[in-house]
């Protein structure tokens, strides 16, 4: 059964929507067959502290309480490797921490679901999907 890894911008969709199309996916296909890195849960507190918003870094401490949060461990900095050697020599480089999570997802076996499309669709043998469609 497909686990999947929820990027960034699916968290943030879900704390701002929680009945929305990705709180709503979530559930059909059931809690525990999805998860995030630890990498999205670093982007998403930094934001709360970027945004020195209280409310806010509440917010996403009760979701990543709700929702397993992967550590990054190996064989992802291996997968990192070759992912980063791979796009760098095609001229395709991709933004660090999306390289972070791209690797991570493979690494588990993983689906990244995300918006940002462009990005991980670079990845060979990243299976990704956009439930925000």
């Amino acid at each position: 059964m497909t686990r999947y890894l929820l990027d960034t911008n699916m968290m943030s969709d879900l704390m701002r929507h929680p009945d929305g199309k990705v709180a709503m996916r979530v559930r059909t296909v059931g809690e525990q067959q999805v998860c995030t890195s630890i990498i999205v849960a670093a982007e998403l507190r930094f934001g709360a502290c970027k945004k020195q918003s209280a409310r806010l870094k509440a917010e996403v401490e009760i979701l990543l309480g709700l929702i397993d949060v992967m550590p990054f461990d190996a064989p992802a900095d291996a997968a990192y490797s070759v992912l980063r050697a791979d796009l760098e020599a095609a001229g395709t480089p991709i933004s660090g921490n999306d390289l972070l999570i791209a690797a991570h997802a493979i690494a588990l076996g993983h689906s990244v679901v995300t918006a940002n499309e462009r990005e991980f669709s670079r990845i060979s043998g990243l299976a990704t999907e956009n439930w925000l469609r």
